[in-house]
């Protein structure tokens, strides 16, 4: 299993290489923001005590998250691997996300991170405003403390990868194949035995 980590500010064009990615890769898209959703419709345990927490406009504990995780590896175990998107957000929530993948004799192998200038950043922001209907996609001012809170919390998390080694920085301007080339570069840096064919050479 080969465990990833995508870290991008907003308007980086994370999600845009997170789809590729999985379809290339035939990687289990792991969105903390997507599995808390689906939990909370599905009513499960997990998913009613976080809609309590989030009712009264508090974060949804780490305990919680991490169990929804933990269930969502137990989901998939022949999987080829996880691309973390949203998580962990905390050097706290880094060290319990090790801790639960060291109990399946599994572990985080690469954090890719996608580094894009802040003019970039806002000005993509400022474009997908006119058609997202987003009200924080249209003001430069939130933009801005967007992308200042987004550095903040996970500068911490990145500089707690980097003592093991596995961060890599990866330049998210220009065109979008060259960006999805250069991060599957960095993958297959790390993991290149024959077990990693793509999903379209296999079908």
């Amino acid at each position: 299993m080969f465990n990833l980590i995508l870290f991008g500010p907003p308007g980086s064009g994370k999600g845009t290489q997170s789809e590729k990615l999985v379809q290339h890769y035939g990687f289990i898209h792991l969105s903390t923001g997507d599995l808390l959703r689906q939990e909370i419709n599905q009513q499960t345990p997990l998913g009613l005590e976080a809609k309590q927490f989030m009712d009264q406009g508090k974060l949804v504990p780490d305990a919680i998250v991490i169990g929804m995780i933990d269930g969502m590896i137990d989901k998939y175990p022949n999987t080829k691997g996880f691309l973390f998107d949203g998580f962990p957000r905390t050097v706290t929530q880094a060290g319990a996300l090790d801790s639960l993948l060291l109990q399946k004799d599994a572990k985080i192998n690469l954090v890719l991170a996608l580094a894009v200038s802040e003019n970039t950043l806002i000005e993509r922001l400022i474009h997908r405003g006119k058609s997202s209907g987003r009200s924080d996609d249209v003001n430069e001012e939130i933009i801005k403390a967007r992308i200042k809170e987004y550095s903040s919390k996970t500068t911490p998390v990145a500089d707690y990868y980097k003592r093991f080694n596995k961060v890599q920085s990866i330049v998210g301007e220009g065109n979008v194949d060259d960006i999805f080339n250069n991060l599957s570069k960095a993958i297959e840096a790390v993991y290149t035995t024959n077990q990693w064919k793509t999903t379209k050479s296999n079908s």
